[in-house]
């Protein structure tokens, strides 16, 4: 694969890989801005409502038809978030041209489609049309209320929100659906035209089609984008460090039948210069496969938990850990939780350990090259971040990681914040 990188119009950038492996080529296009407590809601439905209709086919029929004329090409709404930044618009999966009668190119009609989706909605009045924004904001307000019944995606939702409260991060986190349900037609408006003045742009492209040509592409398709004063200072805000002393704790009851534990720890100095390689193989090692640390000793030889993992958000610096506990548990899951840290920290990871987290994080980037959603994901993180690494390339560097660069890892971590969801009568700490 050959991949390239150019900012082909003002702040609107294009990455694309050139390859002929898959049959069906794919085109993403995001506005980023800065993730706000103020415009979240709104920038999580600005692009379901984009996608109902647009000045040339104006409702969600019109949008099909002309879908289904790309071959079945699809036009996917995405509202996503790396760190601190929101990732705002569209992608487009469409058939390969030599697969399709007489070679036909979609390319340009790819583009096409989704430049007229972000700039050229349906509207009336220059306004989005309020039928729209309130079929949209009803389906967000219910995505709210089912995802509350997911008891453990709740709690880690909580957690997060808790823990982050006093920064961008807490507004990753959708629980209000009466701020959903409140969104008016005008002010989301306001909101869709600020973002197209204002956003840098990245547009992915994977396919066999030349760089001259997806350039060209876009370039026609974006060129109506109105640009006003460009905000490029967009980024994540890194506490390295706890919030206070002592771990915040906080209790929650509800009606639940085993108890929902979630834990935070800021990954301190290691993120000045961040080792993403030695960040995923920590990850493996500690609660991210069936073969880490937490999963064995927590759920398969002390039974203290019905599950346990960890996670990552490598670009913000936290580690999170999610388990299913007994409430009568608590005091010693929390200790073995902590426990297995600190055992990764004195460098307790046998050779193993380390091989088969090494293997699980190079094999997961390998297999990014396989599916062309992946690929977009991967790069479009990597921009945001300013990274400069292939996903090969990243595979071979994991495979290097040493046990000391984990355990340096682990020791600079501080527990930041605990979150326990129980049906028992409990109280904030």
């Amino acid at each position: 694969m050959k991949y390239r990188r150019e900012e082909i119009l003002p702040g609107v950038f294009l990455s694309a890989l050139n390859t002929d492996k898959f049959k069906t080529a794919a085109m993403g296009v995001m506005l980023l801005s800065q993730l706000e407590r103020e415009h979240a809601y709104m920038d999580e439905l600005i692009p379901s409502v984009l996608r109902r209709g647009t000045v040339k086919s104006p409702d969600m029929p019109a949008v099909t038809r002309r879908l289904e004329m790309l071959y079945g090409a699809a036009a996917v709404p995405i509202s996503l978030r790396v760190g601190e930044v929101r990732c705002t618009g569209f992608y487009c999966a469409f058939p390969e041209g030599r697969y399709l009668p007489g070679g036909a190119r979609e390319l340009e009609s790819a583009a096409e489609l989704l430049g007229e989706l972000l700039i050229a909605p349906n509207t009336r009045g220059g306004l989005l049309l309020p039928e729209y924004v309130d079929s949209e904001k009803a389906k967000l307000a219910e995505r709210i209320r089912a995802a509350r019944d997911d008891r453990e995606a709740y709690a880690m939702q909580r957690l997060i929100s808790l823990m982050c409260q006093y920064e961008d991060m807490g507004a990753a986190v959708l629980d209000d659906e009466d701020e959903a349900e409140s969104i008016h037609y005008r002010r989301l408006t306001m909101r869709w035209r600020e973002l197209l003045a204002k956003s840098p742009v990245e547009v992915f492209y994977c396919g066999s089609d030349s760089f001259k040509s997806v350039r060209e592409a876009v370039i026609g398709a974006f060129a109506a984008l109105p640009r006003g004063e460009l905000d490029f200072d967009i980024g994540t805000d890194v506490r390295m460090n706890a919030l206070e002393d002592k771990p915040r704790i906080y209790r929650e009851t509800m009606d639940v039948s085993q108890g929902k534990l979630g834990m935070g720890w800021r990954l301190g100095e290691c993120m000045e210069e961040p080792n993403g390689a030695a960040l995923r193989v920590f990850n493996a090692v500690y609660g991210g496969t069936a073969t880490s640390k937490l999963f064995r000793s927590l759920r398969e030889e002390r039974s203290l938990c019905y599950y346990a993992s960890s996670g990552l958000d490598a670009v913000k610096g936290l580690l999170y850990v999610q388990s299913g506990i007994d409430p009568a548990n608590y005091d010693e899951a929390v200790s073995a939780i902590c426990g297995e840290l600190g055992a990764i920290a004195r460098g307790e990871i046998s050779p193993e350990e380390l091989d088969a987290a090494r293997s699980y994080c190079a094999e997961a980037l390998r297999l990014v090259a396989d599916d062309p959603v992946e690929l977009m994901m991967y790069y479009l993180r990597m921009n945001v971040t300013g990274a400069d690494i292939a996903p090969d390339e990243l595979a071979e560097l994991c495979e290097e990681v040493s046990a000391e660069e984990i355990a340096a890892i682990a020791a600079g971590t501080e527990l930041d914040a605990v979150y326990f969801l129980s049906g028992e009568e409990a109280g904030d700490e």
